[in-house]
């Protein structure tokens, strides 16, 4: 069975292509023209164990912000789509990811519900910009608009840290590990896992 899926999304801020296979080992292949956030959707890729390819150009030399945020909708959509009817999966996903000072912990549940919460991030960093262009407070951006567009419910929060750049990748890293668990073949399950008998 296929868990692939291919999404374009063109718009006058932006142009962004998304490749996914939920199936993959981790290959990665990530250009957005924002260096940091290329950086923490490999991590994701590779933590997710998924195939992962991201082609995105936009008006980054106004503000990262619509690239950023574009490209979070499109690998939602994705991931939606790569998801087909869910049947056989894990369906619930958890992670807690040390990285240093930094502990993050993510979970998830690919209800068709979506929902974000997002809580933890010291607001002193709300200003701040890390690897010249990707401003920290995009974390929530980009969270917010992969659980509404993937459909599902997520979960993230930061336990401790000290350095945006720490805090940023133990969340992405969180995400993805929450991410590879519930989207795993369960081989007790047969059907949608699920009381309503859909997702």
């Amino acid at each position: 069975m296929s868990r692939s899926a291919r999404v374009e999304r063109v718009t006058k801020e932006s142009s962004v292509t998304v490749e996914i296979d939920l199936g993959g080992t981790g290959k990665v292949d990530i250009d957005t023209g924002v260096a940091f956030y290329d950086h923490m959707l490999t991590a994701l890729g590779v933590h997710g164990s998924f195939d992962l390819t991201v082609a995105a150009r936009g008006d980054v030399e106004i503000d990262a912000h619509h690239t950023v945020e574009d490209v979070a909708i499109v690998l939602g959509q994705a991931f939606r789509q790569a998801l087909g009817d869910k049947a056989g999966i894990r369906r619930f996903g958890d992670a807690w990811i040390p990285m240093d000072e930094t502990l993050a912990h993510a979970a998830v549940d690919l209800s068709g519900r979506p929902f974000c919460v997002h809580v933890g991030e010291p607001e002193a960093f709300n200003t701040f910009t890390i690897g010249g262009n990707y401003p920290f407070v995009l974390n929530r951006h980009v969270f917010d608009s992969l659980a509404f567009h993937a459909q599902i419910a997520l979960h993230v929060r930061v336990i401790h840290g000290r350095d945006p750049h720490h805090i940023t990748e133990a969340q992405f890293k969180a995400v993805a590990r929450a991410l590879r668990a519930a989207v795993e073949p369960d081989p007790r399950v047969t059907g949608v896992p699920s009381t309503k008998g859909t997702l």
